[in-house]
Formats: C-alpha cells, sequence, structure tokens
C-alpha cells in the first residue's frame, strides 16, 4: 500500500490508537490558538492533496475553528410572550464546513476557497483544514490545473455552492 493509502485508513478512525493520543494533544494546543490561524502543512496530507492542495507558492492552508450547535439570536426590543421571542437554538441553515470556508475567506480576502475538510472535534468545537490559493499570482496562473481560478468570473466558493 503506497503512503496515502496508510493515512487515509489512519484518519477513518482518528481516535483510536496513536492517532487518538495524538489528535487529543493536538485539539488542546488548538484550543489556545486563535480562531482563523495559517499553518505551514496540512494536517491530513491525502486529503489536502485530493482537495487539490500541492506545496507552491500561491496555496495555503488555513485551520479554522468553529463553535458546535445551534446559534442564538439578538434579543427583539418590542414586547411579547418569552415563548415567542426566538432567541435560542436557531440552527444555521448551511453546514459548520461552509462557515469555516467563509469565517477563512474573510480573513484572507485576496485568496480562493479551493476546498476543506474536516480535523478534529471535542465537545465545543470543530476544527477544519480550508486549502486557500491566489489566482492573482504567477505560478498559479501559469500552472494548467490552477489557471481556471484566474479567469473565474463569480467569485469565493462559497457562493459558488448556494
Amino acid at each position: 500500500m503506497s503512503l496515502y493509502k496508510y493515512l487515509s485508513k489512519a484518519w477513518r478512525r482518528p481516535l483510536e490508537g496513536y492517532m487518538g493520543q495524538l489528535l487529543r494533544k493536538r485539539m488542546i494546543r488548538w484550543r489556545r490558538e486563535p480562531t482563523v490561524v495559517r499553518i505551514e502543512k496540512p494536517t491530513r496530507l491525502d486529503r489536502a492533496r485530493a482537495l487539490g492542495y500541492k506545496a507552491k507558492q500561491g496555496i495555503i492552508v488555513v485551520r479554522v475553528r468553529v463553535r458546535k450547535g445551534s446559534l442564538n439570536k439578538p434579543r427583539p426590543r418590542a414586547g411579547r410572550r418569552p415563548k415567542r421571542m426566538g432567541i435560542y437554538g436557531h440552527t444555521p441553515r448551511k453546514s459548520l464546513r461552509l462557515i469555516a470556508e467563509e469565517r477563512a475567506a474573510r480573513k484572507f480576502p485576496n485568496m480562493e476557497v479551493l476546498g476543506s475538510y474536516w480535523v478534529g472535534e471535542d465537545g465545543v468545537f470543530k476544527w477544519f483544514e480550508v486549502i486557500l490559493a491566489d489566482p492573482n499570482h504567477s505560478v498559479i496562473k501559469n500552472d494548467p490545473k490552477y489557471a481556471w481560478l484566474a479567469g473565474f468570473v463569480k467569485k469565493k466558493r462559497y457562493s459558488r455552492r448556494t
């Protein structure tokens, strides 16, 4: 089996064996970091390569932390019964992964989202890694695999999804 097969097999059940201990230690460290963090290399190399990651200029990987669970809405100013306030338990109509992609794109406005994947979760947070590419970088423009990014009309992948 190749390296990528072993990596994907290990990530199928990440909380078992040595991967579980490693992932728990990483998540303890990740909790102290900011919400959006640029990282040097992807944690899941097999998944990143499948989504278009290459170790070249103009492509970066960002780890994003998203809070699990439903969201709260602001309390209405006008009076009504407490039952009809509609403050708690509003689930957004988009996945946490899409929210992570939007936050990464907001943090790096000159980059385009190539893809994202899950890297871990605990009781409160989920972490995703988002692959971003700079469509104006000369290396990206000259690579035939990424040239479509430079000429794309409708920007931002998360807006293309909806």
